[in-house]
Parts: structure tokens; C-alpha cells; sequence
């Protein structure tokens, strides 16, 4: 019993017990948070692995991180002159989507963060525009529909040069591809 009513004492709310475990709830949520922001990368995300492999599914060949143009956009395709951004929709504030939530803690911090992030994009796509250069965006929302992703591609686009990458019928071995293509 002893026990018992020693814990029946520490869930009292202005128990010491009860402070110190609220913070260092507080604290581990900190923590945790920071760690998993610290975490987020600037490429090779997989929404943009995501729509890399599309574009090479259907036959297009690309660059990445193209550092001479402005903004370095994800996917270029210097011989089309087109770029392609994969944007984040929180960390580039993409309006109505349900992904673009605003932080509720720390505001002071994120709201001028993420504006800077807008204005930086607009600058990078007016800054490409006046290079005679077509910018697309994808949005990471967008690329839960593949058929509507590779439709507006194809439109940006144009058709693919290379043609979807099949194997040829020699490179088949007892119907599987094999790995070393015959000459």
C-alpha cells in the first residue's frame, strides 16, 4: 500500500514529481523536434528522388542541382531549357494544402523563415524567366498522382527523346532481363 499511496502523491498536480515530468516532457518534444528539422535535407529529398524516377521512367534525362542558374533548381534540362523545382509544401508554404501548417510554437521564428523562403522562390523563377528559360513547379502533395504528375510533365516537356527504357529482347534470358547487355 505504501507504494500506492506514494503514487497516488506524485499525480497530484502541484507535485514536484508532476512539474519535473512536464518539463522534461517539454524538453524531450523540444528536442525531438530539433532533431527531426535538423534531420530534413536540402536535396535528394524523396519527393524529388520520387519525381526523378518518374521523369526516367518515361524517357527523360536530366541534370541536378544545376549550380549556374539562379535558385540551382532540382532537375534541369539544359538542351530544353527547362528547369524543374520539387517544393516542399511546408517548408515553401504551398496555400490550401493541408501539408503548409504554420508551426503553433516559436511564430517569431517560422513566419519570417517561411516568408523568406517564398520571396526566394519568386526571385529564383523571375531569375530564370529572364534567362529565356520555362520553370515548372511540383509541388510534394502533386506527386501522390502519378498519372497527373507524368501528364503535366509531358506537357512542360514535350515529348521524350530517349524513349522509355525497355530491355531488348536479346538481354532476356529465360523471360528475365539480364544484367549485362549483349553487344
Amino acid at each position: 500500500m505504501p507504494a500506492d499511496r506514494h503514487f497516488v502523491q506524485s499525480r497530484k498536480p502541484n507535485s514536484a514529481r508532476s512539474r519535473l515530468r512536464s518539463c522534461t516532457a517539454v524538453r524531450s518534444t523540444d528536442e525531438t523536434r530539433s532533431r527531426i528539422m535538423r534531420s530534413v535535407k536540402s536535396k535528394d529529398t524523396g519527393p524529388e528522388r520520387r519525381l526523378r524516377s518518374l521523369l526516367w521512367k518515361m524517357g527523360y534525362r536530366f541534370r541536378l542541382h544545376y549550380k549556374g542558374l539562379p535558385g540551382n533548381p532540382d532537375i534541369v534540362m539544359p538542351g530544353r531549357r527547362k528547369a524543374i523545382f520539387v517544393h516542399g509544401c511546408f517548408w515553401h508554404c504551398h496555400s490550401g494544402c493541408a501539408k503548409a501548417t504554420v508551426p503553433k510554437t516559436n511564430r517569431e521564428y517560422w513566419l519570417p523563415k517561411l516568408r523568406r523562403n517564398r520571396e526566394r522562390d519568386r526571385q529564383a523563377i523571375r531569375g530564370l524567366r529572364a534567362l529565356g528559360w520555362d520553370v515548372l513547379v511540383v509541388w510534394q502533395c502533386e506527386l501522390g498522382n502519378a498519372q497527373a504528375v507524368s501528364s503535366a510533365l509531358e506537357g512542360f516537356l514535350g515529348p521524350a527523346r530517349h524513349g522509355q527504357a525497355t530491355p531488348r529482347e536479346s538481354d532476356c534470358v529465360d523471360g528475365r532481363v539480364s544484367r549485362h547487355r549483349s553487344v
